[in-house]
Order: structure tokens, then sequence, then C-alpha cells
């Protein structure tokens, strides 16, 4: 299905309503979160793609970043990507934005001659991740000090 809005690169000062939080309580994180995005949307390393909504504000929104780690079997330079979030607004999904997000979100990618991008997706988000042939990877340990 093709996205009847096509994804462009997010504008600062633009809307930062997601349209959800995926049922997380706001714990503060999320004014963080803005002036983080608003200092960080100029980098290099760091993408945005955003479908407006016809009315104002969003429909969908995908970001990416590309991070540097020691180099290693399948990342010669050490650079690897992440999708960071990927949204849709309820009122906006099963038009094809989210799709047209990731195929942005991967062009930009291989743009970058990023070899290995990593998520971590929802029930929701997995069948079309793995449409575009994200896999499981392997199961990751997380430890949160504090």
């Amino acid at each position: 299905m093709a996205a009847d809005r096509a994804p462009g690169p997010a504008a600062p000062g633009g809307s930062n309503d997601s349209g959800g939080s995926a049922g997380l309580d706001d714990l503060g994180w999320r004014d963080a979160y803005a002036r983080s995005l608003a200092e960080r949307l100029h980098d290099d390393d760091v993408a945005v793609f955003v479908v407006d909504a016809p009315g104002g504000g969003l429909a969908a929104c995908g970001i990416g970043f590309v991070f540097r780690r020691f180099p290693g079997p399948g990342l010669p330079d050490g650079r690897f990507g992440y999708i960071l979030g990927m949204t849709t607004d309820p009122a906006h999904r099963r038009r094809g934005h989210a799709r047209a997000i990731m195929r942005a979100l991967l062009d930009w990618y291989r743009d970058k001659k990023v070899a290995r991008i990593d998520l971590h997706a929802t029930s929701d988000g997995d069948p079309l991740y793995r449409e575009f042939g994200f896999s499981m990877d392997y199961p990751g340990l997380s430890l949160r000090l504090g």
C-alpha cells in the first residue's frame, strides 16, 4: 500500500506530538527527549522522517541514529544503525505511513553506507520489520543502574 502522504525530514520547531506514549506514564522523560532531539536534529548521524497529518500534527514518524563501536565481524568500520522509534497515530494507521518512513530510513542508512541496523520491535511493528528483512539476531541482556 502506498502512503497517502510522502514522508519528509523533520523540521526544527515542528510538532513533537507523537500521538501517544505507547502506554507509558510521563515520568519527565518527554521534555528531556524533546530537548535532546531538537539539539541533535541536524547531526549527520541522526535522521527523523515524518508524515504530517492533513489537519496538522504528526500522522507518523521514525527516528534513526548511526552509532560507532569498535570494528568487528560484520562491522568493518564499527558503524551501525539503530532505529530508535517508529510511531503512527492510531487515527492514521493502515495507510502505508510506517512503510514509507521505513523505506526512507533504510535509504538514508544505505546512503551512509551502514551495514547493520538494529531495532527493538513491538508486536504491532514486528510484521512490518520482518517484511523489510529484519530478523531476530540474538536475545540481549540489560542492566539498569541507579
